[in-house]
């Protein structure tokens, strides 16, 4: 599983990193909980849980459906 999070995640790479941010893999555990931090921009942006619940968990969602939440630590 955590092979395919990692892809899913470098497709979202390139927006985030267009706005200065980006996402790096920490954990993606057998329970579908996936543990992300967000760096850069995207670490002290207000908007960061936004872009974490509906952009990252969503798009996580739909490539790997054993995802069941994707937090930030």
């Amino acid at each position: 599983m955590k092979e395919r999070v990692q892809s899913a995640l470098n497709k979202i790479k390139p927006s985030l990193q267009a706005d200065g941010g980006d996402v790096e893999l920490i954990e993606a555990g057998e329970d579908g909980i996936v543990k992300v931090k967000l760096t850069g921009a995207c670490g002290s942006c207000p908007m960061s849980q936004m872009t974490l619940k509906m952009g990252i968990e969503r798009i996580l969602k739909e490539e790997v459906p054993e995802v069941k939440e994707v937090i930030s630590v």
